[in-house]
C-alpha cells in the first residue's frame, strides 16, 4: 500500500470513528440529563472527541452505584413509618405555599417539619469549634461526627482533646471524612493516626479505590458538615473541621481566611440530623446502626424557648432528584417580601436564575452576599458571568471583602424563615454533592440570620452596576468560558 493510500485510508478511518462517536453521544447523553448540561457535554466531544470521551467516561455518570441508591431507598422507608410518631409542627396555620413546601421535603427525603426546636448560630470560626468540644465534654452515650474536610491542628486540637476525654469514658465515637478532600490536607496521614491512637471508630465517605472495589464518579462528593451528642444536640453549618485557612500553603501565601456560619440546635431535629450520620455510615461501613433505634419520638420536656419548627433536607446523587435544589426554588418563589441569599459558589441553573430575577419583578428586596475574591479560579470566574444578568433584573450584590472567603451557606425569606446548611447555591451542590440543609421557621431565628447577614453588609461592599460594566473584556471573557464548563454534570 502506497502512502498517499495509508494516509487516505487513516484519515477516512477517523472520521468514521469521530462520526460513531458523535452519533453515539447524540443518543446516550442527552438521556436523563438537563438540556443545558447535555448541551455542553455534546459541544466538548463535537470540539474534542477523544478528550471529551475520556472526561464523559470519568465523571458523566452522575449518580451513585445502584447499590447506595438501594440503600437510600430502605432506609427512607424505615424514616417513613417512623415518621407516624414524629412530634410534628403543626402547619395548620401556615402559609398554605409553606404548608405545600414541608409536604415537598418529606415526600423527597421522608423526613417530616418537627415542633420543639431550639437553634443559635455561631458565626465566630474558633468559637463554633470550641462550642462543638464543650459539647462532647458532656456526651454521655455516643457522638457522631461527619465531616467534608477534617484536619488535626492547632484550631482543632481541643476538638480531638475532646474526642479523646470521651473515648476514655466508655462513649462510642464514630466519624466520617469525605475521602479525597480530606486526604488532600497537609497532614492528613497524621490526622488519621490520630483517631486511630484515641481509639475513633472512623471511615472515609464515597471512598475512589478502585483496587478495593470502592468505586464512583472520582467527583461526587459527600459535603455534609455535623455533629451530633446523644441526641441531645447537633451542629451542623457551612464550617469544615480544620484552621481558617485550611493548612494550605498557598491559601496562607494570599492570607485568605474562611468566613462560615454553622448553628447549634436542640430538640427533636437532632435526631433527624443523626439520621443522616447514621444512612452515610450504614452506606460506608455496612453497619446498620438503626438496628439501635429508628424513632422521631423524645420525652416531652418543659423548654419554652423551644419554640422554632425544623425540617432537614438531605440531598445528592443518592437521590432520585435534587432536594436542596427544589426546597430553594419553592422558598423563592413563596416569598412575598426579601430574599437574601449568602453563597460561596453562586453558579445557579437556569431555573434560579429565573426564579431570583423573576422575585425582583414581583417587587420583593432581593440581595446576594459574596466574597470579593475567589479561592477556586473556574468557579470565581463562572459567579461573576451572572452578575449582570443579576444587577440588571435588580439584585443587589455585596461582596465580602479580601482576604476573607466567605464560606457561610444560607438565605432567608421574608420574616420568620430561613435556611441553614452546606449547600452552595451552584450546579455541583444541586447535582453532585451530598449536601444538607436546615429550614427553620421562627422569627427569632430569622432575626438573628439578618443580625448575620448585615454584619456582612457592615464589612463589605454593594457592587453596583456601572461598576461591573467599567470590567476589562479580558476578565468577563474568562467569565463567560467558565460558565460554559460549570454545565458539566
Amino acid at each position: 500500500m502506497s502512502a498517499l493510500a495509508g494516509a487516505n485510508l487513516a484519515w477516512l478511518l477517523g472520521v468514521v470513528i469521530v462520526f460513531a462517536i458523535d452519533v453515539t453521544a447524540l443518543i446516550v447523553i442527552p438521556r436523563d440529563r438537563k438540556p443545558t448540561a447535555a448541551m455542553a457535554w455534546l459541544l466538548l466531544i463535537l470540539l474534542v472527541p477523544v478528550i471529551g470521551v475520556v472526561l464523559f467516561l470519568l465523571i458523566g455518570n452522575f449518580r451513585l452505584p445502584r447499590r447506595r441508591r438501594d440503600t437510600q431507598a430502605q432506609i427512607d422507608a424505615q424514616l417513613r413509618a417512623a415518621a407516624a410518631d414524629a412530634p410534628r409542627a403543626d402547619t395548620a396555620h401556615w402559609p398554605r405555599w409553606l404548608q405545600r413546601v414541608a409536604e415537598q421535603n418529606e415526600t423527597l427525603t421522608a423526613l417530616p417539619a418537627l415542633a420543639g426546636n431550639t437553634a443559635s448560630l455561631l458565626p465566630d470560626y474558633q468559637a463554633s469549634i470550641d462550642a462543638m468540644a464543650t459539647a462532647i465534654e458532656h456526651a454521655e452515650r455516643f457522638v457522631h461526627v461527619e465531616f467534608y474536610i477534617v484536619a488535626w491542628d492547632d484550631t482543632t486540637r481541643g476538638f480531638f482533646a475532646a474526642l479523646e476525654a470521651a473515648v476514655a469514658r466508655g462513649v462510642t465515637v464514630r466519624l466520617l471524612a469525605d475521602h479525597i478532600s480530606s486526604r488532600k490536607i497537609p497532614g492528613a496521614k497524621q490526622t488519621f493516626a490520630e483517631l486511630d491512637r484515641i481509639g475513633v471508630q472512623w471511615s472515609w465517605m464515597l471512598p475512589v479505590e478502585p483496587f478495593k472495589g470502592r468505586y464512583q464518579r472520582p467527583d461526587l462528593r459527600n459535603h455534609r458538615k455535623l455533629v451530633v451528642v446523644d441526641d441531645e444536640v447537633a451542629f451542623m453549618g457551612s464550617q469544615n473541621l480544620v484552621a481558617r485557612h485550611y493548612d494550605s500553603p498557598k491559601n496562607m501565601k494570599r492570607s485568605l481566611q474562611w468566613q462560615d456560619l454553622m448553628a447549634r440546635v436542640t430538640g427533636p431535629i437532632v435526631t433527624q440530623i443523626d439520621t443522616v450520620f447514621r444512612t452515610d455510615w450504614r452506606l460506608e461501613t455496612g453497619e446498620d446502626l438503626f438496628d439501635e433505634r429508628v424513632s422521631f419520638a423524645r420525652p416531652a420536656r418543659a423548654d419554652a424557648a423551644a419554640s422554632l419548627a425544623c425540617q432537614l433536607v438531605p440531598s445528592g446523587p443518592g437521590y432520585a432528584t435534587e432536594n436542596n435544589l427544589r426546597l430553594f426554588l419553592s422558598m423563592i418563589h413563596g416569598a412575598t417580601e426579601r430574599v437574601i441569599i449568602t453563597s460561596p459558589y453562586f453558579v445557579p441553573d437556569e431555573a434560579m436564575v429565573y426564579a431570583i430575577t423573576t422575585a425582583c419583578e414581583r417587587g420583593l428586596d432581593v440581595q446576594l452576599f459574596v466574597s470579593e475574591v475567589g479561592d477556586q479560579g473556574l468557579v470565581y470566574h463562572a459567579q461573576r458571568s451572572y452578575y449582570e444578568t443579576l444587577l440588571r433584573a435588580g439584585v443587589r450584590i455585596f461582596l465580602y471583602p479580601a482576604p476573607y472567603i466567605l464560606h457561610a451557606k444560607h438565605f432567608s425569606i421574608d420574616d420568620d424563615l430561613a435556611v441553614i446548611g452546606s449547600s452552595n447555591m451552584d450546579i455541583r451542590s444541586f447535582s453532585l454533592n451530598m449536601e444538607i440543609s436546615l429550614l427553620v421557621r421562627g422569627a427569632e431565628f430569622a432575626d438573628a440570620m439578618r443580625a448575620v447577614e448585615q454584619g456582612y453588609r457592615d464589612a463589605g461592599r454593594e457592587l453596583t452596576l456601572d461598576e461591573w460594566l467599567r470590567e476589562p473584556r479580558k476578565a468577563t471573557f474568562l467569565d463567560g468560558l467558565a460558565r460554559l464548563t460549570s454545565a458539566l454534570n
